[in-house]
């Protein structure tokens, strides 16, 4: 069978790697273009991550979302993003899911969804992010990691949206989620509920 891609398809022909980080892992490669031609390529080999939606209901039925303000060094500013965290070795994105939002946030959830998969960066990273739904959820004691320093706060799902349109949120994985979120509430994407033993992302 031929495959449709082919003329779009570039093949690796060799590799050096360029740095081996604490958890970023970059190399150069020689590939060959569709049309026979070499470049090269720079890229970062990613673990991978998850981000979390915690959602809040209050006694009469609205909706609240957990998000939290975060400084990061490489943009040099204070970020308002979902909860998040890369996937350590053999772990499940379901049980990290659970243990970031826990650790950052104090926040346990007893119905997990999971919504899909976004590449942030397709240009020069492999890192991908699930995308968990979390509700049903209680608040706890945060286990931050030493030298983790954020805030988390609560917001309606209105005040996110106005915040993305305005550019004060312009977190990547934040704008995703927020796009699910719109969705969501308004009953045009729907979502697997499980309960926070269930056995992962599917999607």
């Amino acid at each position: 069978m031929t495959d449709p891609d082919r003329h779009l398809t570039e093949i690796k022909l060799s590799s050096q790697e360029l740095l081996q980080g604490r958890f970023l892992h970059a190399f150069r490669d020689s590939v060959q273009l569709p049309n026979g031609q070499k470049a090269t390529r720079e890229y970062v080999v990613h673990p991978g991550a998850v981000m979390v939606v915690p959602m809040l209901q209050d006694e009469l039925g609205n909706w609240r979302v957990v998000l939290e303000r975060q400084f990061r060094y490489p943009v040099k500013r204070v970020m308002i993003e979902f909860p998040a965290g890369k996937l350590d070795p053999g772990e499940a994105s379901l049980a990290c899911a659970q243990r970031e939002l826990m650790e950052e946030t104090g926040y346990r959830a007893a119905e997990w969804a999971c919504a899909g998969m976004l590449h942030p960066v397709i240009s020069y990273s492999t890192e991908f992010i699930d995308i968990w739904f979390a509700r049903g959820v209680t608040a706890g004691e945060r286990q931050l990691d030493e030298g983790e320093f954020l805030d988390v706060f609560t917001v309606t799902p209105a005040e996110l949206l106005q915040w993305c349109m305005s550019g004060q949120v312009t977190d990547g994985k934040t704008l995703a989620g927020a796009l699910w979120l719109q969705n969501v509430l308004s009953g045009a994407w729907g979502l697997d509920w499980q309960t926070a033993a269930g056995t992962g992302c599917a999607a």
